[in-house]
């Protein structure tokens, strides 16, 4: 057992390593469009990581954590205009998308809702925002000097500033460095998280929950703190899009983000954290690869591969890797 945890937190610890490395060498190794193309994927496996810590490890399916990405963004694009710095903006988006999924996690978990209504009432309610947001183009949605405009979006959203220096906006290389340290922080404190007593009992929560509510621990409320954290992190992602795109619109919300996560995450592998980030970087870096031409359209692509992944691969690409290079190791060393 011993030897499994040394294995796993050695495994995080290589993970950190290529993170900071990927930190520190890209932005002098790459020229500016390659470091915005890069940003943008830290900022989807950040975004990714939301789904993959609640499903893998919560074993909570969520259909709805494009909500929590667009609320996330909506809420720093109207905070951030009114305020004129990044920092607080940002830390009101986390909070507004970390208390929006605690209030429905908590009539989802303690409504007794099985799982497949869980998906349906996540689902549906970011298509609600979806719509809600869609029908604010009047002057009177108006939130201190933000306008919301309604299908038009909110344009000239702030760009992310150090908060030292909140005059002074980031370059495109320090963006990136400053993304990349936010996503080595969340995924570090998510190991962290589940190698915890909280993190074991989550896992026993997928694994069998009525034993584990049978053994004296209140599932509801476990299952409601995992919820949560997931919509905080997805909350963060959406202000970094915000910021990076400087332009937000009611497509945040569209069933097409929740979907291209779920295919993020089965891709890369459910119940791990690593997997799911490599999934964004590979099916994004096709996806843009497929979009220099008209062959084909992307959506028809990462339809057929999800379905390659789930008739060939279940497990998804990192853990099929992985028990494959092990598998091989332990054989050459018998």
């Amino acid at each position: 057992m011993l030897r499994a945890i040394s294995k796993d937190w050695l495994g995080a610890g290589f993970v950190t390593v290529i993170g900071l490395a990927i930190l520190f060498f890209v932005p002098v190794l790459f020229d500016l469009f390659e470091v915005l193309q890069m940003t943008k994927y830290v900022v989807l496996a950040l975004f990714v990581l939301s789904l993959a810590y609640i499903w893998g490890f919560g074993g909570i399916l969520s259909f709805g954590q494009a909500g929590f990405f667009g609320l996330g963004g909506y809420a720093f694009a109207v905070s951030s205009i009114n305020m004129g710095q990044t920092t607080v903006p940002f830390l009101i988006a986390i909070a507004v998308a970390a208390l929006f999924a605690a209030a429905l996690g908590y009539f989802m978990f303690y409504g007794r809702l099985s799982d497949v209504y869980l998906g349906v009432v996540t689902l549906v309610v970011t298509l609600i925002l979806w719509k809600l947001i869609n029908h604010t183009a009047g002057p009177e949605y108006v939130i201190g000097t933000a306008r919301l405009g309604g299908f038009n979006g909110i344009p000239s959203i702030p760009i992310m500033t150090l908060p030292w220096q909140p005059d002074q906006e980031m370059e495109p290389s320090h963006m990136f460095q400053y993304f990349m340290a936010i996503l080595i922080g969340v995924y570090v404190l998510l190991h962290i998280l589940i190698k915890s007593k909280f993190g074991r009992i989550a896992i026993s929560i997928r694994e069998n929950e009525v034993r584990t509510g049978l053994l004296g621990y209140d599932v509801r409320l476990y299952k409601l703190a995992i919820f949560t954290i997931g919509g905080a992190i997805g909350g963060a992602a959406g202000a970094m899009w915000a910021t990076y795109q400087t332009f937000v619109d009611p497509n945040i919300f569209s069933l097409e983000w929740s979907a291209l996560c779920l295919i993020w995450v089965m891709a890369g592998g459910v119940g791990t954290l690593f997997g799911p980030m490599v999934g964004v970087l590979a099916l994004e870096y096709l996806s843009f690869q497929l979009g220099q031409t008209d062959f084909i359209n992307n959506l028809i692509i990462m339809g057929v591969i999800l379905i390659f992944l789930v008739l060939l691969l279940p497990k998804g690409l990192f853990p099929t890797f992985r028990d494959f290079v092990t598998k091989h190791w332990n054989r050459r060393h018998e």
